[in-house]
């Protein structure tokens, strides 16, 4: 095995140890030593794929924003491909699937809170593209960023345990806000892309 592939291979082992010590033990547990422990990796090891505690936290961001940017791209591919608005549902889907995730990107994002948050950058930089093709897509964009929003709102407050609603009412909204023809009837004609031509004079 060459040494890429073999650094590679120990910064995945990391990042999945990672996530497990900050889902089981918090922020503050996540120490290099931690790291060492529960990766069966050397101290020295880790801190020279890493170098700093805040390298760690944006390893873990990148880590999954890859795995969510690569969920879109088969809902895309698949169940998206006949929706009125694609990338729409596509993204409203990544913050349902965000809630199911055994070791949930909450996790990381507080830590990255908690280390610096001028690394939560990484996450709105990746927003902005999608927002973009949401807004060109929709009849009414403002109802578009609005169905984003609620779906963006949903997953965080439940990723961080301030949701009340019980996993069945959650379910529920996120297939009305998939459901593009809920929507149609409440599309504000003066938002709309498709508005009428002024006639001739």
């Amino acid at each position: 095995m060459d040494n890429p592939t073999r650094s590679e291979r120990s910064r995945q082992t990391a990042i999945q140890a990672a996530l497990v010590i900050l889902t089981r033990d918090g922020v503050g547990a996540l120490t290099f030593d931690a790291l060492a422990r529960e990766s069966g990796i050397s101290k020295g090891g880790l801190l020279h794929q890493f170098r700093t505690k805040s390298g760690i936290i944006k390893a873990l961001l990148e880590y999954q924003t890859q795995h969510f940017q690569q969920f879109a791209t088969d809902y895309l591919s698949s169940k998206a491909a006949s929706a009125t608005e694609p990338t729409l549902s596509a993204q409203i889907a990544v913050s349902r699937e965000a809630m199911k995730q055994p070791h949930p990107v909450a996790r990381a994002v507080l830590a990255a809170l908690v280390e610096d948050a001028t690394l939560l950058e990484m996450i709105r930089t990746t927003d902005v593209p999608n927002i973009k093709t949401i807004e060109k897509e929709a009849t009414d964009p403002d109802m578009a960023l609005v169905r984003w929003a609620a779906a963006k709102g949903l997953a965080f407050n439940a990723l961080l345990g301030l949701c009340p609603l019980s996993d069945k009412q959650r379910d529920r909204l996120f297939e009305r806000l998939l459901d593009d023809d809920k929507w149609k009837s409440v599309a504000s004609p003066k938002n709309s892309k498709a508005k009428a031509k002024k006639p001739s004079q």
